[in-house]
């Protein structure tokens, strides 16, 4: 899981072609303010976690994961940071260097680096990746289209394939857009004691 995971933190999106529905992506992004889902994340092996997303554009995003997994992810807008608290270990990469600026840099020109896999009247997957870097892997997203989501599409997950050719594919359920979110979901503690008078 901890591999799972790491592989999602290190795919990169830069560097594709461009196509005609990548400003509906855009509309989407720049229309959604908020959101909260449940996730399930399905690991190479078949490993299953589970847990509460909660975003806000932009630059933030917490992924809660449940109980029995001693792992959070946090992005507070400028780092995103993963934290293990089963070896009191926390590493922060910038969110720039992570998928999830695709989700949440306001400034993002999709253009630049995202490409439409596929675009029917239900259904729209646009692919990221990093030419020049292809250890970073490769990112897929999965949205459906539904009229009443912010610019006509819903965000329905993401997966990725990392440099060793293992999938990580995680899952969005109870999607609600544009709700109220407390600044306070984009805190945590640090597990480190030398770290705990400073933590967030």
């Amino acid at each position: 899981m901890k591999k799972a995971l790491l592989a999602f933190a290190f795919t990169l999106g830069l560097s594709a072609p461009a196509a005609a529905s990548i400003p509906e992506v855009s509309a989407h992004l720049a229309a959604t303010r908020t959101m909260t889902a449940d996730f399930r994340q399905t690991a190479e092996s078949g490993a299953v976690a589970t847990g509460k997303l909660t975003l806000a554009r932009p630059g933030k995003v917490r992924f809660q994961y449940q109980k029995e997994v001693p792992l959070l992810v946090v992005a507070d807008g400028r780092n995103l940071t993963m934290i293990d608290y089963q070896v009191s270990q926390v590493s922060r990469y910038p969110i720039k260097q992570t998928p999830l600026s695709v989700l949440l840099d306001a400034n993002a020109d999709l253009t630049r680096y995202a490409r439409i896999v596929s675009s029917t009247p239900k259904a729209l997957t646009v692919e990221a990746k990093d030419r020049k870097h292809p250890e970073y892997g490769v990112i897929t997203i999965f949205f459906e289209r539904d009229r009443t989501a912010p610019g006509g599409l819903e965000l329905k997950g993401w997966r990725v394939l990392d440099a060793q050719g293992n999938t990580t594919r995680v899952d969005l359920s109870n999607i609600a857009f544009n709700v109220p979110v407390s600044d306070n979901a984009f805190r945590y503690r640090d597990p480190r004691p030398r770290n705990r008078p400073g933590s967030r």
